[in-house]
């Protein structure tokens, strides 16, 4: 990352990392929390079990598990189609079980394509240098890396919305093609910063103008629709600087909405069976009826002081987008790109609920302020001592930060308890059995890690009952029960019916049963010194990779004489047996 001096790394290992480096993360972290569950889920069920053209509601009602576990509104299955479509010849020939690793890998590839063309109309539009920096600067920050490969219907949502207007030189585009690995220049559909470059013809640039507003349309009509808010500052700053006609703008928006029900209604309502648009009942239930304010809320500077700083990360990120605001020759085209995003942040704070996920989409735009105003920095090391002790800086904080974001990613490798007891129900059964395992998970294991995916391994179709069977299985079949209603969980006979249990709480079973054993997760950051005692690991052996902890800071403790600093884990999952397998 030599971004300064005379031979600075070629533009290829750069953009290398921004593919490279979201694998990396799917692989050490490799399973996934509930807010992720529905898209994954879906796409699951229509691998397995395809779309059927009849029996339509019964086939759909007895295999998906969208109408068993609905959530609180309907969520749009337009992603996961095409996610499961992409991703189909890639199972079938890495296999099944695979198959989790492989869609998640598909959709951070395309969101990493999206951001490598970003990175090129950078350094069209603003030099390499820039685009150095920018890259170095997005990659070194942890979450949006994190999340390019989880499929939250931001993510989805994500490729598609990360825009800024034009300025007098050209900016960024991003591109959608079915096939992530198409040539980016010779891809049929460009998204919005593309659209929004400036053309050789004045005719040009504002049919690429519409087509731009049509994309962040789409993305909030079918996707999230907070865009919805990102489309209105972008329209509004192009009406300002008299870019787009308030007719054009009408007609566009018309157009576009149509065009974008057209393809979300009839998709949603046949999987939902019902007439739905699905972004219309999020809003109406988050916006209206305040529905996510029970997911808790947060003040309304949440955003400044607490989601920005940690998603940039970067301690000299604020500083450079502050610099890149005020200083003469770089203030219009940060302005020009910056407000809309700034405007989107503004506005949407006013809601209680926040998240962090929900303002991935300015990151790139913030993060492009911060590297034009490093690029100016570093541009002028020869000329200036002072530039050159900033844009040292500026290098050793990017590394640090890079530093601190591997450490996130191993933290919260640890931090994935139903996905890890799930592994070690597998390790613990082995391939001693040919009839089916059946077992109960808990609200956390289903919360913390456990999908349809990593539950069927051999993509069987499990839910059209014994036809399945038919098939030769190289492995034990799981039959994973989800049962979450409190009245059948305190039925004796409920109990009877499984072999293992994943508990939080081992008194909620009921009748004879062995714990096996403790699956821990992360609970913070813990410093032992010498003469200090192990922490205790429970009442029951540690699995997984809490065992694995406790062995790496034995040996740790050991070679720097008692010394420790790294997780704390604490039990959360237990693998429980009945008695009568004993």
């Amino acid at each position: 990352m030599a971004l300064i001096g005379k031979h600075p790394p070629p533009h290829a290992l750069l953009t290398s990392t921004i593919y490279l480096l979201p694998l990396l993360h799917i692989l050490l972290s490799p399973h996934t929390k509930v807010e992720e569950s529905f898209n994954l889920q879906a796409t699951h069920d229509i691998l397995t079990y395809g779309t059927p053209v009849s029996s339509v509601h019964a086939r759909l009602l007895q295999a998906y598990d969208h109408l068993t576990f609905p959530g609180a509104v309907p969520r749009t299955f337009v992603g996961s189609v095409v996610l499961a479509g992409v991703s189909q010849p890639i199972i079938a020939l890495l296999g099944f079980h695979h198959a989790q690793i492989v869609v998640r890998a598909v959709l951070a590839l395309f969101n990493a394509s999206c951001l490598a063309v970003f990175k090129r109309a950078v350094g069209r539009s603003f030099g390499r240098a820039t685009a150095r920096w920018w890259t170095a600067l997005l990659m070194s920050q942890f979450h949006v890396v994190y999340y390019l490969g989880r499929t939250l219907p931001n993510m989805f949502a994500f490729g598609l919305s990360t825009m800024n207007p034009d300025t007098p030189k050209s900016l960024p585009r991003f591109v959608i093609h079915h096939s992530i690995t198409a040539d980016m220049h010779d891809a049929p559909a460009t998204l919005s910063l593309a659209f929004l470059l400036p053309q050789k013809t004045l005719h040009l640039t504002r049919t690429r103008q519409k087509q731009a507003l049509s994309m962040l349309t789409f993305s909030g009509v079918v996707f999230r629709s907070e865009i919805a808010i990102l489309l209105a500052t972008t329209s509004l700053y192009l009406l300002l600087t008299r870019q787009v006609s308030p007719r054009a703008l009408i007609t566009v928006g018309l157009v576009s909405l149509a065009g974008s029900l057209a393809i979300s209604v009839p998709i949603d309502s046949y999987f939902w069976q019902k007439p739905v648009w699905p972004e219309l009942w999020g809003f109406y239930f988050n916006a209206i009826q305040g529905g996510s304010s029970s997911w808790g809320t947060s003040p309304w500077h949440y955003y400044l002081t607490s989601a920005l700083p940690r998603l940039l990360l970067n301690p000299v990120s604020f500083p450079l987008v502050a610099f890149s605001l005020i200083h003469p020759s770089l203030s219009p085209q940060t302005r020009a790109f910056l407000i809309p995003s700034l405007s989107y942040i503004a506005i949407y704070s006013i809601q209680p609920h926040k998240e962090a996920r929900f303002i991935f989409y300015t990151i790139p735009s913030l993060t492009l302020a911060a590297a034009l105003s490093a690029a100016f920095v570093s541009n002028r090391v020869s000329k200036s001592p002072v530039c050159k002790v900033l844009s040292l800086t500026i290098l050793l904080s990017v590394l640090a930060t890079l530093a601190a974001s591997t450490g996130m990613l191993l933290l919260s490798s640890l931090n994935y308890p139903g996905g890890d007891a799930l592994i070690q129900l597998y390790n613990h059964v082995g391939n001693y059995t040919a009839a089916p395992v059946t077992a109960h998970a808990d609200v956390l294991t289903c919360m913390t890690g456990l999908t349809l995916f990593n539950q069927n391994k051999q993509g069987l179709p499990l839910a059209l009952g014994d036809s399945w069977n038919t098939k030769v299985a190289d492995a034990p079949v799981y039959l994973i029960d989800r049962t979450e209603k409190s009245e059948q969980l305190g039925w004796p006979v409920f109990w009877q019916k499984f072999d293992y249990a994943l508990l939080e709480d081992t008194a909620q079973a009921i009748g004879e049963w062995e714990v096996i054993g403790a699956v821990h997760g992360y609970s913070g950051i813990e410093v032992l010194r010498p003469g200090q005692p192990e922490p205790s690991q429970g009442q029951y052996k540690a699995l997984g990779l809490g065992a694995q902890i406790a062995a790496l800071r034995e040996l740790v403790r050991k070679l720097t004489g008692g010394w420790w600093a790294g997780p704390r884990m604490s039990p959360r999952i237990h693998v429980m047996k009945q008695r009568s397998l004993v």
